[in-house]
């Protein structure tokens, strides 16, 4: 059947006298139609679906690529700087040595006592009692309590918190509590202080 005659046989064609039930009956050039539509159809599912699948590839290979990029420029990065790492490890390694130094060992403690003592007798105070409390062990260091009850004027108490505060070895204080000596409100106060000094805790570093 040449191509003039499949198309003068579609023309003669009434799709009403067509009968869906028995396709088997439908003239030739119907069933070429409709198979070649059938077959077009597939293709273009099939090349949808194929298509889809690989954008879907595609965007996540794009995805890698991109972390891939961003994770080489801070490692190359990291390898730029290396040098200056290093030198600001050697600065923090130098600078906790100092503060480290700072703390107070067992064996110190009673010449701290003593700087603590010579600051309030220089600052004009009177001693009432400073005495050492349990410690308390915090993961890298350890707390040393020292409880310090002194009298005397406003600014002496005054001059004594800030001598203590600026020694040497690393003390805070805690719990102020003041109050006059006498109940008639004479110039003299009482100053009640908790002072915490520190030390390395050894344990607590290999923990």
């Amino acid at each position: 059947m040449s191509l003039s005659e499949w198309f003068e046989g579609l023309r003669k064609i009434d799709i009403n006298e067509l009968d869906t039930s028995n396709m088997g009956a439908w003239p030739p050039a119907i069933k070429c139609l409709v198979a070649g539509l059938l077959m077009l159809v597939v293709l273009a599912l099939g090349y949808n679906f194929s298509t889809r699948d690989l954008e879907s590839q595609l965007d996540l290979k794009r995805e890698e690529e991109s972390t891939l990029k961003e994770q080489f420029a801070g490692k190359a990065r990291m390898a730029a700087n290396l040098d200056l790492y290093t030198q600001q490890l050697k600065e923090m390694e130098s600078a906790f040595g100092v503060l480290l130094r700072q703390l107070p060992g067992d064996t110190e403690v009673p010449g701290l006592l003593e700087d603590i003592t010579r600051t309030g007798l220089g600052s004009g105070l009177e001693f009432e009692e400073i005495k050492l409390l349990p410690e308390v062990a915090q993961p890298f260091y350890i707390e040393l309590p020292i409880q310090i009850m002194v009298t005397g004027g406003y600014h002496d108490l005054a001059t004594f918190v800030s001598g203590v505060a600026g020694l040497p070895r690393i003390v805070t204080l805690h719990d102020f509590d003041l109050a006059p000596v006498s109940p008639q409100g004479a110039p003299k106060l009482r100053l009640s202080i908790l002072a915490k000094t520190y030390r390395y805790n050894e344990t607590g570093r290999h923990q």
